[in-house]
Order: structure tokens, then C-alpha cells, then sequence
């Protein structure tokens, strides 16, 4: 199943047509050109040793840093990056993890060896936003980067300017699976294909298959090591409920296609932090930013109002 897992998916994609009818989704979006964008490498340090991260930047104001999801990379973000609204709001400042995308490859790991931790993670984030000389940024990450949020939330309080936590949970299993990274199944085919159902169906196929192309292209072992942080090192059920919002706001947002980590889930974890705030996003699925911007972009809004970004 693992070796068709495109054939399996576009089966359950027809029952679901089926059984609940087409599901209308936005028209087809414009091609937007990429001139709003400035990128650079900013040198960070990775245990002990230097690593050039990849980093896109977009508007003025505030800063808001942007984490992608576990096996892909800052163009994720690129579509919301043009939304001028947001752009005239604040300063949007992605980045590639160390091992992703165009930033360089973790010192000393071999091909297929990356498995990241929160320890890892975390540095990473911090070491990134002294590189960039960011001024109390407020951090919003999926999926994975919504996890790290929360960490974040808790272990840097004073250095950030909140937190918008996007898919995350407090604890989310059962996402490790020995076919991300197996020798008789075609990972490029099989990692996009995984993951392509937890998109919601009224996002458009131009944005469905921008996502699957990234993950196509995430470079052997990469998705799986990160999967080790998201479904297995990652584990705040002992700390969550430490996260002072007084210190470091917290918003929590879900979409509700998403069953790697329900709005149930979110809701849960939500309600063990003090002062947190959380509401489902409907018609989104679990890459929000990149499936479907344009809605996800009124949610973010939204966010930004909540931590009276000017």
C-alpha cells in the first residue's frame, strides 16, 4: 500500500466525493510574482560548529518570525508573504531549518541521519533570531513549528512578543511510520502522498500540489528525523501549564481537516494554559499558510489583533 500510496489516496479521494459530494473550493489564484520577497543567509551556530541559514523576508513593522512544517521549507510561506494587508502591518521574516530547503546542511549528520529534538529545535529558533537581530518577534509555526511554539512560550518568555501556534497540540502521536524513510518505497512519492489528505478539499489544487511538490522535494530522512520531534520527542504535557500568557500571549489556532492534530486536541491543550486563546479555523486543514492563504491570512489577522500588533 505504501508503494501505491498515490493510487490509495486518490481512491479515498473519489469515496469521499462520493459519499459527500464535490466540494466547491476557491478559483483558481493568479500567479503572484515573487518581487516582494528580499532573502539573505544569516550564521548561526549548530552544535558548536557554523551553519548558514536561508532566510526570506517581506514588509516593515513588527517582527514575525514564520516556521515551516516538519519536512519542508520557508516557501510554505511565500503566498502569505504577499498579502500586502499583512506586509503594510508587519515585517515577515521566514527561514529554513538547518537541513532544509536552502540552508546547510546539519554538521556531521549523514545522509538520512537528522533526527531532531526540542533541545535542537529550540536553539535553533533562539540562535536565529539573535542572527537576524530580531526585536521581540512573535513566533508562528504548524504543525511541528506550532509545537515549538508552545515551548518556545514557556522557555523564552521575555524574548518573544507572543506566540501564534497553528495544528499544535501538547502531545500528538501516532504520526511515526517506518514507510517515511524505508528501502522498498519511494519516499519522494510516498512522504507527499501522507500527508496530502490533511489538507482540506475546499483549498484548490494549484495550492494542494504546491504543497506536495515541496514535500516531494525534502530530501532523504528529512520529514522522518523531523517526525521524531513532532510525534515522539515533543512531549509538553509536563509544562504547558507553566507558559505565563502575561509574559508571552499565546494564541492557538486549528483547521478542521486536520485529524493529525484535531481542533480537539488544541482545544484541550488550550485550556491548560492560563489565559490562552484558541478558535477552530474552518475550511483549513493542516498546512493553513500554504494550502489556502488567502483564508488563513484572515485568521492571522485576527491573531495579530488579539496581540495588538499595531
Amino acid at each position: 500500500m505504501a508503494q501505491h500510496a498515490h493510487l490509495v489516496r486518490r481512491v479515498l479521494e473519489l469515496g469521499r466525493q462520493a459519499i459527500s459530494g464535490h466540494v466547491e473550493g476557491l478559483a483558481a489564484p493568479p500567479v503572484r510574482r515573487k518581487v516582494h520577497l528580499h532573502s539573505g543567509y544569516a550564521r548561526i551556530s549548530v552544535g558548536g560548529q557554523p551553519v548558514e541559514l536561508f532566510y526570506e523576508t517581506a514588509g516593515t513593522g513588527p517582527d514575525v518570525l514564520l516556521l515551516h512544517t516538519a519536512g519542508a521549507d520557508s516557501r510554505q510561506y511565500r503566498d502569505l508573504m504577499a498579502d500586502t494587508a499583512l506586509a503594510s502591518r508587519c515585517r515577515l521574516i521566514a527561514f529554513d531549518l538547518p537541513g532544509h530547503g536552502r540552508s546547510d546542511l546539519l554538521p556531521g549528520i549523514v545522509p538520512g541521519g537528522h533526527s531532531l529534538t526540542t533541545e535542537q529545535y529550540a536553539t535553533t529558533i533562539l540562535a536565529a533570531i539573535e542572527a537576524l537581530g530580531l526585536a521581540s518577534p512573535i513566533i508562528s509555526g504548524s504543525s511541528m513549528g506550532g509545537e515549538i511554539c508552545l515551548e518556545m512560550a514557556y522557555r523564552a518568555p521575555d524574548v518573544l512578543g507572543g506566540v501564534i501556534a497553528c495544528e499544535a497540540s501538547d502531545h500528538v502521536p501516532g504520526r511515526k511510520v517506518p514507510w517515511a524513510k524505508h528501502p522498498l518505497v519511494n519516499e519522494s512519492l510516498f512522504v507527499p502522498e501522507w500527508v496530502y489528505g490533511l489538507m482540506a478539499p475546499h483549498s484548490t489544487e494549484h495550492y494542494r500540489r504546491k504543497v506536495w511538490w515541496g514535500y516531494s522535494q525534502g530530501g532523504f530522512g528529512t520529514f522522518a528525523g523531523d517526525i521524531d520531534f513532532y510525534s515522539g520527542d515533543w512531549d509538553g504535557r509536563d509544562r504547558i501549564s507553566e507558559i505565563d500568557t502575561a509574559r508571552c500571549p499565546v494564541i492557538m489556532m486549528t483547521g478542521e481537516y486536520d485529524y493529525s492534530c484535531t481542533p480537539a486536541m488544541s482545544q484541550a491543550t488550550a485550556r491548560k494554559i492560563r489565559g490562552a486563546v484558541f478558535w477552530p479555523m474552518p475550511r483549513l486543514g493542516h498546512f493553513p499558510m500554504a494550502e489556502n492563504p488567502q483564508l488563513f491570512a484572515e485568521h492571522f489577522t485576527l491573531a495579530l489583533d488579539h496581540l495588538e500588533v499595531p
